[in-house]
């Protein structure tokens, strides 16, 4: 789908991938959307961009209920008079030992990076009944890869590929799904989540290219790093390299829990 003269709303917006998407976005004659709960940063990734040629129009909810996406659809609708491209970029992650059962503890990450951009895909479907529309979802490879400490998050982005598998046989002619997985990317996710920057990583503006690559070539699967897909390759010949570097992993999560 082209960029030009599109209404695109874009979640996750103040920092990270979704700050690097919004500075490549602000160069196309688009009208945008740009949503956070985090207002002073939302404030200054939307400040931040150089030669901008896109209306952008900053919009601060809580995704984390349908409350707050419901607000976030019916501002963008108010604003934009409709949505031609979604990018449900907004999650988080723990790094953790699951130890202790929280009910509220797993649903708040699943409530963020699985009942969000589902329903938001399915409210696509219901706003577009006859425009071309495209949604964008920010997966990871970890869908495919769970490492020791993310199992929550690893099991949300999981939910996310498995999702997407299914519903793009039933949904209608007019509609394109793509999902994107990153590996490790150079944010504040790993200071957030209180856990060891992963290796290898990226740079967050490497994802934003490849995601603006994947939306105007319509890919249905976006992977940012060369270096993950031989290493899927590498796993298909040598089917204990993925064992080893969960074994990798294992280790490093041990070793900081029993610091002091």
């Amino acid at each position: 789908m082209q960029i030009n003269g599109k209404r695109i709303v874009l979640t996750g917006a103040a920092s990270g991938i979704g700050r690097a998407l919004l500075a490549l976005l602000a160069g196309y004659d688009a009208e945008i959307v740009a949503a956070d709960r985090d207002a002073e940063r939302l404030g200054e990734s939307v400040r931040a961009p150089q030669n901008v040629r896109a209306s952008i129009n900053p919009f601060v909810c809580d995704l984390s209920s349908q409350t707050g996406t419901d607000e976030l659809f019916a501002h963008a609708m108010a604003t934009m008079n409709g949505i031609d491209i979604f990018i449900a970029n907004a999650g988080f992650a723990y790094y953790e030992q699951l130890e202790e059962a929280d009910w509220e503890h797993i649903a708040s990450i699943y409530r963020v990076n699985v009942y969000s951009p589902v329903y938001t895909a399915v409210k696509m479907r219901e706003v577009n009944p006859d425009n071309a529309y495209t949604m964008v979802i920010t997966a990871s490879t970890m869908a495919h890869w769970a490492l020791p400490g993310y199992a929550l998050y690893a099991s949300t982005k999981g939910a996310l590929h498995r999702f997407a598998d299914a519903y793009r046989y039933e949904m209608p002619a007019n509609a394109h799904l793509m999902l994107v997985y990153p590996i490790g990317t150079r944010t504040s996710f790993f200071e957030n989540a209180g856990a060891p920057v992963a290796y290898p990583n990226q740079q967050p503006e490497a994802v934003a290219h490849a995601i603006i690559k994947g939306i105007l070539r319509n890919r249905r699967e976006v992977y940012p790093s060369m270096l993950w897909r031989v290493g899927m390759v590498f796993n298909h010949i040598l089917p204990v390299f993925k064992p080893l570097v969960q074994f990798v992993y294992l280790r490093q999560m041990r070793q900081r829990s029993t610091q002091p």
